[in-house]
């Protein structure tokens, strides 16, 4: 069955929802297509603090549904649905889901985001879901009490060890550099944190278990150049992100991967937007996301006036 859409919408984080609601409000007939939940990486986060207009912390979830209902009382449609293909025949986009489901569009806002990144280091993939995880606020409560090692020197790396140190009094911080690239915010409080002990110019080289959880981590000192061994129960992640672009012809890429955009969040394809953590931009944020998805929603309603001889002149 032919579903025909005027903006279809692939993925539910702050990005797209936040071009579903614009779009919606212009007017636009909306589909958000999602494959697991709305909220994308918001839900992975246990509060969220630098959000604008709230005074209070909030959790990733909350906000996450609450940019989900706030798109829904303007029109959108959230459908649950894997895409398996995007094809443009002339104007007009064709976007197909794995139960064989095909949405015709004006216009396309590709807002998948990104995955974790692995280190890809002996015992991580065995360890997986048994010790180590990429969801600080996931699989923390676990491992209460437990001795935790957080790998990464980002925002999401601080963020989740000053999660997990409300839950243990043992977190170690691993970096390969001398500093962290965190904001200096998040740096201050993982400093001043007695839960948090910080290991710099170090890497992880293996993962070791019995074969059913975690039970310690083979550690390289970059300085010393030595190896040595530490007892942890679990190892939590955070070394970047992949976006998620296997759906895209490589025309739209950068060479990692990104969409590239220009700053109306138009790729080289006519009528395809990107926003959010899949483009390539300098600062990934819920704020930037936001951002992002109502230009891109914008602009795809021009296109579509112009598209129709409706421009606005």
């Amino acid at each position: 069955m032919m579903i025909e859409q005027d903006i279809l919408i692939i993925g539910s984080g702050v990005a797209g929802m936040s071009a579903a609601q614009y779009a919606a409000r212009a007017g636009r007939s909306v589909t958000v297509i999602e494959a697991i939940a709305p909220g994308g990486q918001t839900m992975y986060i246990d509060m969220i603090e630098n959000y604008p207009g709230f005074n209070e912390p909030i959790s990733g979830a909350e906000i996450g549904m609450r940019f989900h209902s706030q798109a829904e009382q303007f029109g959108a449609k959230l459908v649950y649905a894997t895409v398996k293909a995007i094809e443009k025949v002339g104007d007009l986009f064709f976007v197909t889901t794995t139960d064989e489901e095909v949405y015709q569009a004006k216009a396309v806002i590709f807002a998948t985001g990104a995955e974790h990144r692995h280190l890809g280091v002996p015992g991580e993939e065995e360890y997986n879901g048994k010790g180590v995880s990429y969801c600080g606020t996931c699989d923390g409560p676990f491992f209460r009490g437990k001795r935790i090692l957080v790998v990464g020197g980002g925002d999401t790396a601080l963020t989740d060890a000053i999660y997990l140190s409300k839950l243990t009094e043992h977190v170690t911080i691993v970096h390969r550099k001398d500093r962290f690239r965190a904001q200096d915010n998040l740096v201050k409080q993982a400093e001043r944190n007695k839960n948090i002990e910080r290991v710099m110019m170090h890497t992880v080289t293996e993962i070791k278990g019995d074969g059913n959880k975690v039970t310690s981590v083979l550690l390289n000192d970059l300085e010393k150049g030595i190896q040595y061994e530490r007892e942890f129960d679990a190892v939590f992640i955070f070394v970047g992100m992949i976006p998620q672009t296997d759906l895209l012809d490589k025309s739209v890429l950068t060479h990692d991967g990104y969409v590239n955009t220009n700053e109306r969040m138009e790729t080289v394809t006519d009528g395809l937007y990107a926003a959010g953590d899949v483009r390539d931009t300098v600062f990934r944020q819920l704020i930037t996301a936001a951002s992002d998805g109502a230009i891109a929603a914008h602009c795809a309603s021009e296109y579509i006036d112009e598209l129709e001889g409706r421009a606005y002149v």
